[in-house]
């Protein structure tokens, strides 16, 4: 199986996802939190990882995953 290298940015944006599509919102934000023993802001890390993009585009990628 060949794998894909990604930037940490890649690897928090994908792995956001895949906890909210298996988890959902709520539960996968408590399982960060559960990680890392204190509050996580999930809105600021959000803030810091779409930085700079547009809605549409990450509304394409996430449309894109999901296939």
């Amino acid at each position: 199986m060949k794998v894909k290298a990604m930037s940490d940015a890649e690897i928090k944006v994908k792995g956001n996802e895949v906890l909210n599509k298996s988890l959902g919102h709520s539960v996968a934000l408590r399982f960060l939190s559960l990680l890392h023993k204190e509050p996580t802001d999930y809105v600021k890390i959000s803030k810091r990882i779409y930085k700079n993009q547009k809605i549409d585009d990450i509304f394409r990628r996430a449309r894109q995953q999901g296939k």
